[in-house]
């Protein structure tokens, strides 16, 4: 029993969502998002969206709960939108955009230009004394996720000194250095 698949997905309103040939269509104000699936069912009733399943199988149990919380997301995203932030932790690293162009300084002997997707709106905070910021939002988690991960894998924390991106919130474990 699938206690997250269970659980109806509430529409807000200004939120429509279609559901047609395996392909679910969300709405909103922000923009619109597509999802195909398979192997379970997925109906519009009383301003909720419910997943359901025809058997106990491995693979429908499996999906139930994922296209549950798929649905969640995109009708949070087109509703709300979601956000991720990085923290450049090192001196000399900055970070700053123009437009959909980010420009990183990273320490390398080179800075690092990425082009962003359309989607996904780029904002770079430098305040004097604090750590710069990347803020990234879109409508698409999984497309707001990917680019997050993209952008920290360019200099991964590590564990010594704590230098490198990091999510803002995330919590790095520290290793002792050499003992004389």
């Amino acid at each position: 029993m699938s206690r997250i698949g269970n659980n109806p997905v509430a529409i807000p309103e200004g939120v429509t969502v279609e559901v047609k040939d395996n392909v679910v269509t969300v709405k909103g104000k922000l923009g619109e998002l597509t999802q195909n699936y398979d192997s379970v069912e997925i109906k519009v009733e009383e301003g909720n969206v419910l997943v359901t399943r025809s058997s106990d199988s491995k693979d429908q149990k499996a999906k139930h709960g994922l296209y549950r919380s798929l649905m969640n997301n995109m009708i949070e995203g087109v509703s709300k939108g979601w956000t991720k932030e990085l923290e450049l932790v090192g001196v000399g690293y900055r970070a700053s955009n123009q437009g959909q162009k980010l420009d990183l300084a990273l320490g390398f002997s080179h800075s690092i230009v990425m082009n962003l997707a359309p989607e996904v709106k780029v904002e770079t905070v430098s305040e004097k004394g604090k750590n710069p910021i990347i803020k990234l939002t879109s409508h698409d988690k999984q497309l707001v996720g990917q680019v997050a991960a993209k952008i920290r894998g360019f200099r991964r924390p590590e564990p010594y000194k704590g230098k490198g991106i990091k999510f803002v919130g995330e919590i790095i474990r520290r290793k002792a250095g050499k003992s004389a």
